[in-house]
């Protein structure tokens, strides 16, 4: 099995989550968010992250709708996605993530969190499309491969 290594980015237009997975558990840790502006981040910070991490890929978490249809977000998310690509020149892989901020939200609800942008969960929820992608890999190897792309979606209804 080829080992590797993904930064992985749970996008967002305040804050965007960062986490890092590796095929050795197939677990992703998260690492603190970045802020945004407007949707945009500082390129140098992400810069860093990369030459910090050194990841084989970068993967984005697209938000559908409920439904599986492309959402404006998603289409920012992709954006996003794509100019890591064309920035870094590393593969960029997207991932459908709808509901893991709520599931996170959810969990930190139950351990007493009410204030999220005061204790930002958008890194753990990178960490949660991590695990919802490594989890439907069913070739380790074929990894570079396994990627969602808004093109074969349908827009929104």
């Amino acid at each position: 099995m080829n080992e590797f290594q993904i930064l992985v980015f749970d996008y967002g237009v305040k804050r965007t989550g960062v986490a890092v997975g590796q095929s050795i558990t197939g677990q992703a840790t998260a690492q603190p968010p970045i802020a945004m502006d407007n949707g945009q981040p500082d390129w140098a910070e992400v810069e860093q992250l990369l030459a910090r991490w050194r990841p084989d890929a970068v993967l984005v978490g697209l938000p559908l709708n409920m439904d599986g249809t492309v959402s404006e977000m998603a289409r920012r998310a992709d954006k996003f996605r794509k100019r890591l690509h064309g920035r870094f020149v590393l593969p960029a892989l997207a991932w459908d993530e709808r509901l893991s901020s709520e599931e996170i939200k959810r969990e930190a609800r139950a351990r007493g969190v009410r204030d999220f942008g005061q204790h930002s969960v958008d890194s753990e929820a990178a960490a949660l499309i991590f695990a919802s992608w490594y989890e439907a890999l069913v070739d380790v190897d074929a990894w570079s491969t396994h990627t969602l792309s808004l093109k074969d979606l349908p827009d929104s209804l």
